[in-house]
C-alpha cells in the first residue's frame, strides 16, 4: 500500500511540473509576442490630422490617390474607423502620400499638400472627393489626374484658391511636404498601398477590419494602464 501510495504521489508530482512548466512556456511566448510586436512609430510632424490631436491611438494610412486598393479602402474601412474610433476620440487618423504611381501620384498629392496648407477643415473632404474621381479598377491606367481635375475639384471650396492651387501645383511649390511624405514611406519600407498602421504596429491585411479593431482595442487598454 505504502508503495502504491508512494508510485500515486510521484505521478502526481510529474503531472504538476508539467502542467507548470506548459504553463510558464505558455506565458513566456505570450509576453514575448506582447513585448515584441515590430513597432515604428511614424513623425506626424505637419501631417493632416483627423480626429483629436491627443487621442491615445493613431492610424496612419499610407496611400496613394492613383490607387484602387486604396480607395476601396476609403470605401469599405475608413467609414468604420471613422464612426467606431475617431469620433468616440479614442483615436486620431492621417494620411502619408505614397508616390507609386509616377506622375500623377505626384500631382495629386501636390493638389492635396495645397488644400490643406490653405484650409486644413477640407482637406479631408478634397482628400475624399479626389479618390471619388479615380475611375473604375479596369481604367486604373487612364491617365485622370491633370491640374485642371483638381482644381475642378477644389471649385467648391470657397476658401481655396484656385489661383494659388494652381501656382502650388505647376510650380511644384508644395513638393517640399511630398518629398518629407516620401521620406516617410521609404523610412518604413512601404511596398504596397495602402499600407495601415496602428501606434506604429504595421496591420497583416488592411482590409481585414476585426485585427484593425483587435490592435486598437489593445492600445487602448494599454494606455488605459499606464
Amino acid at each position: 500500500m505504502k508503495k502504491t501510495t508512494m508510485k500515486f504521489t510521484v505521478i502526481l508530482t510529474l503531472v504538476a511540473v508539467v502542467i507548470i512548466a506548459a504553463i510558464v512556456v505558455i506565458s513566456n511566448k505570450q509576453a514575448v509576442k506582447e513585448t515584441e510586436i515590430p513597432r515604428q512609430e511614424v513623425d506626424l510632424t505637419g501631417q493632416p490630422l483627423l480626429g483629436e490631436k491627443d487621442a491615445p491611438v493613431t492610424v496612419v494610412e499610407f496611400g496613394d490617390f492613383k490607387c484602387p486598393s486604396c480607395k476601396a479602402w476609403g470605401e469599405m474601412i475608413y467609414p468604420q474607423l471613422v464612426e467606431d474610433y475617431v469620433l468616440t476620440g479614442d483615436v486620431n487618423f492621417s494620411y502619408v502620400n505614397v508616390l507609386f504611381h509616377g506622375n500623377e501620384s505626384i500631382l495629386a498629392s501636390l493638389g492635396a499638400e495645397s488644400v490643406y496648407k490653405q484650409d486644413p477643415k477640407v482637406y479631408w473632404d478634397f482628400h475624399k472627393k479626389v479618390f471619388d474621381a479615380q475611375p473604375e479598377a479596369a481604367r486604373h491606367d487612364d491617365v485622370w489626374v491633370t491640374t485642371e481635375k483638381l482644381l475642378e475639384i477644389a471649385s467648391e471650396y470657397s476658401t481655396i484658391s484656385q489661383e494659388q492651387l494652381r501656382q502650388d501645383i505647376d510650380g511644384e511649390l508644395t513638393m517640399e511636404q511630398v518629398d518629407i511624405d516620401k521620406e516617410l514611406f521609404i523610412a518604413h519600407n512601404v511596398s504596397q498601398t495602402p499600407t495601415i498602421k496602428i501606434n506604429g504596429i504595421t496591420i497583416e491585411n488592411p482590409f481585414d477590419y476585426e485585427e484593425i479593431k483587435e490592435v486598437i482595442d489593445l492600445e487602448l487598454e494599454a494606455k488605459s494602464n499606464e
